[in-house]
C-alpha cells in the first residue's frame, strides 16, 4: 500500500498519541471525521498499524532494571533455534528478542525490578534451557533516549 502525505501525517500523529479522537485528527489534518476513520481502518487492514498500546513508566511499576543479554546457542540447527525462540517468547521478563549477527546469536532486552530479580531470571529460567552455550549481560546505567515513534 502506498502512503500519501495525509497517511504519513496521520501515522505520525497517532504514533505520538494513539488516543487522539477522530475529531481531533480531522481538525489537525483538515479532513472529515469519516475520512479519518476510513483511513485508519485502511491502515489497520493493510497491516501498517499493528496495534495500540499503553506505555508504562518502569519506575512507577518497579521494573526499571534493564539488561541487554546476549545469548549464544550450543549449535545452529533449525530445531534448537525454533525451540529457543518459542521458549524465550514465554518469559515475561523478556520484552524484546532479536536474532543478531556476531559472536552471539540473540540479544534480549530484559526488564526486572533489581539485580537479584535478574539473577533469578538468569539462573532459574534462561540458563535452564540446555541448548544455551553462554550469555553476556550488559546493565543499563541510564536511559538517554527511548522512543516508539518511527519517523515517516
Amino acid at each position: 500500500m502506498a502512503l500519501d502525505a495525509t497517511d504519513i501525517n496521520l501515522l505520525n500523529l497517532l504514533q505520538k498519541d494513539a488516543k487522539m479522537t477522530t475529531k481531533s485528527l480531522s481538525e489537525k489534518l483538515h479532513l472529515s471525521t469519516t475520512a479519518i476513520y476510513e483511513r485508519i481502518k485502511k491502515l489497520e487492514k493493510s497491516g501498517i498499524i499493528l496495534n495500540y498500546v499503553t506505555l508504562l513508566n518502569p519506575k512507577k511499576i518497579n521494573r526499571n532494571f534493564v539488561v541487554l543479554c546476549q545469548v549464544k546457542l550450543i549449535q545452529h540447527n533449525h530445531k534448537l533455534i525454533e525451540k529457543f525462540e518459542k521458549e524465550v517468547s514465554k518469559f515475561d521478563e523478556v520484552l524484546e528478542c532479536y536474532n543478531i549477527s556476531g559472536d552471539y546469536d540473540y540479544q534480549l532486552k530484559v526488564v526486572v525490578s533489581d539485580m537479584q530479580a535478574y539473577r533469578s531470571f538468569l539462573n532459574l529460567k534462561l540458563t535452564t534451557l540446555d541448548y544455551i552455550g553462554s550469555t553476556y549481560s550488559t546493565f543499563i546505567i541510564s536511559e538517554v533516549k527511548r522512543s516508539t515513534v518511527v519517523k515517516l
